[in-house]
């Protein structure tokens, strides 16, 4: 390999760690929408050059979480309700899709770990941090198996960008709207189970559904943090 090409490979390396970093921050609620990212910054934090870091932040901007202005800078994307609810609509029908993919290859193995999770999803309380993380956990789980060469990436796309303002909704739960959520969780697994697949797939496309309607009545979590 030459000089050349083994600097482009340090630096993809390096870049895609950055990106995994960056990402991680933005999806744990650590960078709201709307916070500047600044390359200096980054750079000096990951122990980098500015050749990854701009490598990190196109393809974030690629995935939808950060937004470059020309001259400018990059900041964490934000969402408006209407691009919100047109996302949401997007997973309501995508997603179960996906599930229908995946289904026939859950072995006794995944069902089992889906019913684990879907269990300790429902011991949590009100500890919003570990929600999220558990509930990301059960779906992705559900999707695993899935053989797709666009659909998959899209979906986790589609996940990642209105992560913050999940976050927003789901601190905002009372006891009941909780427990409908973990409720469907269960009945998804039982579904699976069952082999009933419309069955888990109405139940997923109505859990997401009830998201979107709910996150349409908490309009205030989408006002954007000034740059």
């Amino acid at each position: 390999m030459s000089e050349f090409e083994t600097t482009r490979t340090r630096d993809g390396d390096a870049g895609a760690r950055i990106a995994d970093g960056i990402r991680s921050r933005i999806i744990a609620g650590a960078y709201p929408p709307g916070t500047r990212i600044r390359q200096e910054d980054v750079a000096a934090e990951f122990g980098a050059s500015r050749v990854p870091v701009r490598e990190a932040i196109r393809q974030l901007e690629y995935e939808g979480l950060v937004t470059v202005v020309p001259n400018s800078g990059a900041w964490v994307s934000h969402l408006t309700l209407a691009e919100c609810e047109e996302i949401y609509q997007m997973r309501e029908r995508l997603e179960p899709l996906l599930l229908r993919y995946s289904a026939p290859q859950l072995d006794a193995d995944d069902l089992g770990h889906l019913a684990e999770l879907a269990q300790r999803i429902s011991d949590v309380g009100d500890d919003t941090d570990a929600f999220l993380e558990l509930d990301r956990e059960f779906h992705l789980a559900s999707y695993a198996t899935a053989q797709t060469s666009q659909l998959d990436p899209l979906v986790r796309k589609l996940w990642n960008t209105t992560a913050p303002y999940r976050r927003a909704y789901v601190s905002s739960w009372d006891a009941n709207a909780r427990r409908i959520a973990h409720d469907e969780h269960h009945l998804m697994v039982a579904a699976l189970k069952d082999g009933d697949l419309e069955e888990a797939e109405r139940v997923l496309g109505g859990h997401i559904r009830r998201t979107r309607r709910h996150l349409a009545r908490t309009p205030h979590i989408f006002d954007a943090r000034t740059h």
